[in-house]
Protein backbone atom coordinates (compact mmCIF):
# COMPACT_ATOMS: atom_id res chain seq x y z
CA UNK A 1 0.00 0.00 0.00
CA UNK A 2 1.19 3.77 -1.13
CA UNK A 3 1.65 5.85 1.93
CA UNK A 4 -0.88 8.15 0.32
CA UNK A 5 -3.38 5.71 0.50
CA UNK A 6 -2.57 5.13 4.66
CA UNK A 7 -4.08 8.46 5.77
CA UNK A 8 -7.93 7.48 4.46
CA UNK A 9 -7.29 4.17 5.33
CA UNK A 10 -6.47 4.20 8.88
CA UNK A 11 -9.80 5.36 10.71
CA UNK A 12 -11.09 2.42 8.99
CA UNK A 13 -8.05 0.17 9.80
CA UNK A 14 -8.41 1.71 14.11
CA UNK A 15 -12.20 1.22 13.89
CA UNK A 16 -11.86 -2.40 12.96
CA UNK A 17 -8.75 -2.47 16.00
CA UNK A 18 -10.80 -1.30 18.35
CA UNK A 19 -14.12 -3.00 18.05
CA UNK A 20 -13.13 -6.00 16.15
CA UNK A 21 -9.65 -7.10 16.96
CA UNK A 22 -9.58 -5.93 20.73
CA UNK A 23 -12.90 -7.58 21.45
CA UNK A 24 -11.55 -10.67 19.82
CA UNK A 25 -8.06 -11.23 21.52
CA UNK A 26 -9.83 -10.23 24.65
CA UNK A 27 -12.28 -13.63 24.03
CA UNK A 28 -9.10 -15.54 23.50
CA UNK A 29 -7.24 -14.75 26.52
CA UNK A 30 -10.42 -14.89 28.74
CA UNK A 31 -10.92 -18.83 27.13
CA UNK A 32 -7.34 -19.70 28.62
CA UNK A 33 -8.35 -18.23 32.73
CA UNK A 34 -9.72 -20.22 34.93
CA UNK A 35 -13.50 -20.20 36.67
CA UNK A 36 -14.24 -18.90 39.56
CA UNK A 37 -16.72 -20.51 42.39
CA UNK A 38 -19.02 -17.72 42.16
CA UNK A 39 -19.08 -17.47 38.44
CA UNK A 40 -16.86 -15.18 36.69
CA UNK A 41 -12.82 -14.67 35.42
CA UNK A 42 -10.18 -15.96 37.93
CA UNK A 43 -6.98 -15.04 37.96
CA UNK A 44 -3.84 -17.32 36.27
CA UNK A 45 -4.17 -19.26 33.32
CA UNK A 46 -5.95 -22.85 33.26
CA UNK A 47 -7.04 -25.12 30.31
CA UNK A 48 -10.27 -26.17 31.46
CA UNK A 49 -12.80 -24.14 29.17
CA UNK A 50 -10.92 -25.51 26.32
CA UNK A 51 -11.03 -28.86 27.54
CA UNK A 52 -14.59 -28.61 28.11
CA UNK A 53 -14.95 -28.52 24.06
CA UNK A 54 -14.64 -32.07 24.24
CA UNK A 55 -17.95 -32.34 25.73
CA UNK A 56 -19.88 -34.96 23.47
CA UNK A 57 -22.83 -32.94 23.59
CA UNK A 58 -20.88 -30.42 21.29
CA UNK A 59 -20.78 -32.91 18.36
CA UNK A 60 -24.59 -32.94 17.75
CA UNK A 61 -24.86 -29.13 18.74
CA UNK A 62 -22.21 -28.47 16.31
CA UNK A 63 -24.37 -30.20 13.14
CA UNK A 64 -27.89 -28.53 14.31
CA UNK A 65 -26.31 -25.42 14.24
CA UNK A 66 -24.64 -25.88 10.71
CA UNK A 67 -27.85 -27.56 8.96
CA UNK A 68 -29.93 -24.69 10.23
CA UNK A 69 -28.05 -21.81 9.17
CA UNK A 70 -27.85 -23.92 5.81
CA UNK A 71 -31.57 -24.53 5.59
CA UNK A 72 -31.56 -20.64 6.48
CA UNK A 73 -29.37 -19.19 3.92
CA UNK A 74 -30.32 -21.54 1.01
CA UNK A 75 -33.94 -20.82 1.49
CA UNK A 76 -33.09 -16.88 1.76
CA UNK A 77 -31.29 -17.04 -1.25
CA UNK A 78 -33.99 -19.24 -3.38
CA UNK A 79 -36.41 -16.67 -2.30
CA UNK A 80 -34.06 -13.63 -2.88
CA UNK A 81 -33.06 -14.84 -6.30
CA UNK A 82 -36.36 -14.08 -8.34
CA UNK A 83 -37.45 -11.03 -5.82
CA UNK A 84 -33.82 -9.69 -7.36
CA UNK A 85 -34.56 -10.53 -10.76
CA UNK A 86 -37.85 -8.93 -11.01
CA UNK A 87 -37.11 -5.78 -8.87
CA UNK A 88 -33.72 -5.67 -11.72
CA UNK A 89 -36.20 -5.35 -14.23
CA UNK A 90 -38.60 -3.16 -13.10
CA UNK A 91 -38.87 0.60 -13.79
CA UNK A 92 -36.46 2.65 -11.33
CA UNK A 93 -40.03 4.45 -9.58
CA UNK A 94 -41.06 0.95 -8.92
CA UNK A 95 -38.15 -0.56 -8.08
CA UNK A 96 -37.57 2.08 -4.99
CA UNK A 97 -40.86 1.10 -3.82
CA UNK A 98 -41.03 -2.26 -3.71
CA UNK A 99 -37.06 -1.92 -1.96
CA UNK A 100 -38.95 0.27 0.65
CA UNK A 101 -41.20 -2.45 1.71
CA UNK A 102 -38.50 -4.88 1.90
CA UNK A 103 -36.54 -2.87 4.52
CA UNK A 104 -39.32 -1.07 6.33
CA UNK A 105 -39.61 -4.18 8.56
CA UNK A 106 -36.14 -2.71 9.41
CA UNK A 107 -37.77 -0.26 10.92
CA UNK A 108 -39.60 -2.09 13.79
CA UNK A 109 -37.24 -3.95 16.86
CA UNK A 110 -36.09 -7.01 15.95
CA UNK A 111 -37.30 -8.76 19.24
CA UNK A 112 -40.51 -7.41 18.63
CA UNK A 113 -40.69 -9.14 15.09
CA UNK A 114 -39.64 -12.38 16.65
CA UNK A 115 -42.68 -12.14 19.10
CA UNK A 116 -45.11 -11.42 16.65
CA UNK A 117 -44.03 -14.60 14.79
CA UNK A 118 -44.49 -16.26 18.20
CA UNK A 119 -47.59 -15.48 18.46
CA UNK A 120 -48.74 -16.26 14.98
CA UNK A 121 -47.09 -19.76 15.33
CA UNK A 122 -48.69 -20.03 18.95
CA UNK A 123 -50.80 -22.97 19.72
CA UNK A 124 -54.09 -20.55 19.72
CA UNK A 125 -52.70 -18.99 16.80
CA UNK A 126 -54.17 -18.10 13.96
CA UNK A 127 -51.76 -20.14 12.04
CA UNK A 128 -52.22 -23.38 13.64
CA UNK A 129 -56.41 -22.96 14.17
CA UNK A 130 -56.23 -22.48 10.39
CA UNK A 131 -54.31 -25.94 9.66
CA UNK A 132 -56.01 -27.39 12.09
CA UNK A 133 -59.52 -26.42 10.45
CA UNK A 134 -57.77 -27.79 7.08
CA UNK A 135 -56.74 -30.75 8.68
CA UNK A 136 -53.05 -30.16 7.96
CA UNK A 137 -52.11 -30.13 11.67
CA UNK A 138 -53.20 -32.60 14.51
CA UNK A 139 -54.91 -31.61 17.95
CA UNK A 140 -51.65 -32.58 19.77
CA UNK A 141 -49.41 -30.63 17.11
CA UNK A 142 -47.38 -27.53 17.62
CA UNK A 143 -45.47 -25.11 15.29
CA UNK A 144 -43.58 -23.53 18.17
CA UNK A 145 -40.90 -25.43 19.73
CA UNK A 146 -39.00 -27.22 16.68
CA UNK A 147 -36.07 -26.63 14.47
CA UNK A 148 -38.46 -26.02 11.35
CA UNK A 149 -40.27 -23.15 13.28
CA UNK A 150 -36.15 -21.86 14.13
CA UNK A 151 -35.73 -22.04 9.74
CA UNK A 152 -38.63 -20.01 9.08
CA UNK A 153 -38.57 -17.15 11.74
CA UNK A 154 -34.89 -16.68 10.79
CA UNK A 155 -35.76 -16.67 7.32
CA UNK A 156 -37.99 -13.77 7.39
CA UNK A 157 -35.63 -12.36 9.80
CA UNK A 158 -32.68 -12.75 7.13
CA UNK A 159 -34.29 -12.62 3.75
CA UNK A 160 -33.90 -8.77 3.51
CA UNK A 161 -29.95 -9.47 3.64
CA UNK A 162 -29.54 -11.80 1.12
CA UNK A 163 -32.39 -9.99 -1.54
CA UNK A 164 -30.20 -6.20 -1.18
CA UNK A 165 -26.57 -7.70 -2.37
CA UNK A 166 -28.39 -10.07 -5.03
CA UNK A 167 -30.35 -6.74 -6.20
CA UNK A 168 -27.31 -4.68 -6.16
CA UNK A 169 -25.51 -7.69 -8.38
CA UNK A 170 -28.80 -8.38 -10.40
CA UNK A 171 -28.99 -4.38 -11.31
CA UNK A 172 -25.80 -4.58 -12.88
CA UNK A 173 -26.45 -7.72 -15.20
CA UNK A 174 -26.95 -6.99 -18.24
CA UNK A 175 -30.05 -8.49 -19.59
CA UNK A 176 -29.52 -8.47 -23.21
CA UNK A 177 -27.58 -11.52 -22.72
CA UNK A 178 -30.70 -13.68 -21.58
CA UNK A 179 -32.34 -12.50 -25.11
CA UNK A 180 -29.36 -13.44 -26.38
CA UNK A 181 -29.32 -17.43 -25.08
CA UNK A 182 -32.81 -17.58 -25.82
CA UNK A 183 -32.07 -16.59 -28.99
CA UNK A 184 -29.85 -19.33 -29.31
CA UNK A 185 -32.10 -21.83 -28.39
CA UNK A 186 -31.92 -21.76 -24.93
CA UNK A 187 -35.14 -22.09 -22.71
CA UNK A 188 -35.84 -19.56 -20.08
CA UNK A 189 -34.74 -21.54 -16.95
CA UNK A 190 -31.68 -22.79 -18.96
CA UNK A 191 -31.05 -18.86 -19.50
CA UNK A 192 -31.32 -18.40 -15.82
CA UNK A 193 -29.44 -21.01 -14.63
CA UNK A 194 -26.68 -20.55 -17.51
CA UNK A 195 -26.60 -17.02 -18.09
CA UNK A 196 -27.84 -14.84 -15.07
CA UNK A 197 -26.70 -17.18 -11.76
CA UNK A 198 -23.09 -16.64 -12.99
CA UNK A 199 -23.58 -13.58 -13.96
CA UNK A 200 -24.67 -12.32 -10.45
CA UNK A 201 -21.75 -14.78 -8.46
CA UNK A 202 -20.54 -12.34 -6.61
CA UNK A 203 -24.08 -11.20 -5.34
CA UNK A 204 -24.76 -14.89 -4.35
CA UNK A 205 -21.25 -14.98 -2.26
CA UNK A 206 -22.43 -11.79 -0.35
CA UNK A 207 -25.56 -12.57 0.19
CA UNK A 208 -24.22 -16.43 1.76
CA UNK A 209 -21.96 -14.72 3.99
CA UNK A 210 -24.22 -11.95 5.45
CA UNK A 211 -26.66 -14.64 5.93
CA UNK A 212 -24.85 -17.40 6.89
CA UNK A 213 -22.11 -16.41 9.17
CA UNK A 214 -24.98 -14.30 11.29
CA UNK A 215 -27.16 -17.64 11.57
CA UNK A 216 -23.96 -19.68 13.03
CA UNK A 217 -23.63 -17.29 16.44
CA UNK A 218 -27.65 -16.85 16.23
CA UNK A 219 -30.03 -17.53 19.78
CA UNK A 220 -32.52 -14.53 20.05
CA UNK A 221 -34.50 -16.62 17.62
CA UNK A 222 -34.00 -20.46 18.59
CA UNK A 223 -34.63 -19.30 22.10
CA UNK A 224 -37.88 -17.79 21.40
CA UNK A 225 -39.48 -20.08 18.76
CA UNK A 226 -37.13 -23.22 19.11
CA UNK A 227 -37.47 -25.71 22.03
CA UNK A 228 -34.61 -27.57 23.52
CA UNK A 229 -34.28 -30.34 20.43
CA UNK A 230 -33.51 -26.79 18.31
CA UNK A 231 -31.14 -25.15 20.73
CA UNK A 232 -27.66 -23.98 18.47
CA UNK A 233 -24.19 -22.68 19.46
CA UNK A 234 -25.16 -19.34 20.24
CA UNK A 235 -27.81 -20.15 22.76
CA UNK A 236 -25.26 -22.44 24.22
CA UNK A 237 -23.15 -19.75 24.58
CA UNK A 238 -25.94 -17.51 26.11
CA UNK A 239 -26.19 -20.12 28.71
CA UNK A 240 -22.52 -20.12 29.69
CA UNK A 241 -21.95 -16.53 30.03
CA UNK A 242 -25.44 -15.58 31.47
CA UNK A 243 -26.94 -18.42 33.56
CA UNK A 244 -23.57 -20.17 34.43
CA UNK A 245 -21.32 -17.70 34.86
CA UNK A 246 -18.71 -19.51 33.29
CA UNK A 247 -17.49 -16.51 31.25
CA UNK A 248 -14.10 -18.95 30.62
CA UNK A 249 -16.36 -21.94 28.94
CA UNK A 250 -18.21 -19.10 26.95
CA UNK A 251 -15.38 -17.44 26.07
CA UNK A 252 -13.57 -20.72 24.26
CA UNK A 253 -17.05 -21.62 22.64
CA UNK A 254 -16.79 -18.26 21.11
CA UNK A 255 -13.27 -18.61 19.96
CA UNK A 256 -14.58 -22.21 18.46
CA UNK A 257 -17.02 -20.44 16.19
CA UNK A 258 -14.52 -17.80 15.39
CA UNK A 259 -12.04 -20.08 14.34
CA UNK A 260 -14.40 -22.32 12.90
CA UNK A 261 -15.99 -19.17 10.52
CA UNK A 262 -12.51 -17.76 9.42
CA UNK A 263 -10.72 -21.09 9.08
CA UNK A 264 -12.19 -21.51 5.72
CA UNK A 265 -12.07 -18.01 4.94
CA UNK A 266 -8.72 -17.54 5.17
CA UNK A 267 -8.16 -20.86 3.39
CA UNK A 268 -9.89 -20.24 0.28
CA UNK A 269 -8.16 -16.28 0.08
CA UNK A 270 -4.25 -18.33 0.37
CA UNK A 271 -5.73 -20.76 -2.48
CA UNK A 272 -6.58 -17.17 -4.51
CA UNK A 273 -3.24 -15.49 -3.76
CA UNK A 274 -1.34 -18.69 -4.99
CA UNK A 275 -3.02 -18.85 -7.80
CA UNK A 276 -1.09 -17.73 -11.30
Amino acid sequence: MKRSEWAPTLPSLAWLAVFVLVPLLIIFVIAFRPTLPAGGVGEGWSLDAVRSLADPAYPKLLWRTLWISAATTAACIGIGLPVAFCLAKLPPVWRGRLLLLIVVPFWTNFVIRVFAWQQLLHAEGPVARTLRALHFLGENDRLLGNATAVVVVSVYTFLPFAILPLFAAAEKFDFGLLDAARDLGARPFRAFRSVFLPGIRQGIVTAFLVVFVPMLGAYVVPDMVGGTDSQMIGNRIAQRNFNDRNLPAAAALSGALTLMVLGPMLIRRRGKEAQP
